[in-house]
């Protein structure tokens, strides 16, 4: 696997890839990998004969308060777990190389309506960052498909319409959430986690399967959300949202809708800040 931070490198890689008629997939990451990461690499692989990942921990969609700082950095760890999985490219930019104004007086992407709420409302700016990111990855690697996983369901919502909106020829995967034994979503957050808190925090993913089972046994959404909160808030979470949504757009339920609609929730457990997702027809 080879490593590039130039933009003119990667694009020369890939070009002769494509002069040997080959198809391109793409997983772009914030590195700090996990087997979760690692799966998406595995299923552009199903896909395609080269995979691109790109480890760039991206200032933009990082509110003020929040980890830009302290996201952890571990781009040796990273490369050789990609160089495992059969990655075949790494491209690790810098900040200039992707924001040559800087990342305050960059072009940004806005995709409407998706964004306007959960994690858009307790986020303000996160979703600017990642769509405008995403395009000009996008636009440097220029793949056939890229993979995005499941856990991040809202940023999933985006990425597609961001695509089709641009017109973009790329097909958006979608991976499945992978979990630790006790249901907790795999994310690299996971390590502001005490070891108790981390078995504590599979929680989040039992009750969101609660969620799913009240609402085939016909309770009130409204019922439902009160309970789930308060499940969580009685075992120690802060949080920030647990609701029910339309799965094609994250909008409020029709009255008496039943199928369609996803669990989601974020909360805090200590330093972590976690969140999930359950698709309520499965």
């Amino acid at each position: 696997m080879r490593t590039v931070e130039a933009a003119a490198s990667l694009r020369e890689i890939v070009a002769g890839w494509r002069r040997d008629g080959a198809r391109v997939g793409f997983v772009p990451t914030m590195g700090n990998l996990h087997h979760g990461h690692y799966s998406l690499v595995d299923a552009a692989h199903a896909r395609a004969d080269r995979v691109v990942a790109s480890v760039f921990v991206n200032p933009t969609q990082f509110g003020p308060r929040e980890d830009f700082a302290s996201y952890p950095r571990t781009l040796a760890e990273d490369a050789a777990g990609l160089a495992a999985h059969g990655c075949d490219l790494l491209f690790a930019p810098t900040v200039a190389e992707i924001y040559p104004y800087g990342p305050v007086d960059m072009v940004r992407i806005e995709v409407p309506i998706v964004t306007a709420t959960l994690e858009g409302e307790f986020r303000p700016g996160h979703f600017a960052g990642v769509a405008t990111v995403v395009t000009k990855l996008f636009n440097l690697v220029q793949p056939d498909l890229a993979v995005f996983g499941q856990k991040d369901y809202q940023q999933l919502l985006v990425i597609r319409r961001m695509v089709r909106d641009l017109a973009l020829p790329i097909e958006i995967v979608s991976a499945p959430t992978l979990r630790e034994s006790n249901g907790l979503a795999m994310s690299s957050r996971n390590q502001y986690l005490t070891t108790p808190e981390r078995e504590h925090a599979g929680l989040i993913y039992r009750t969101l399967r609660d969620m799913a089972s009240a609402l085939q046994n016909g309770a009130g959404i409204d019922q439902i959300e009160n309970d789930a909160r308060g499940a969580l808030e009685r075992d120690g979470f802060l949080v920030d949202y647990i609701v029910l949504r339309r799965a094609d757009d994250l909008g409020t339920p029709a009255p008496g809708q039943r199928t369609g609609l996803i669990a989601l929730a974020a909360a805090k457990l200590g330093r972590a800040r976690l969140i999930d997702n359950f698709l309520t027809d499965l």
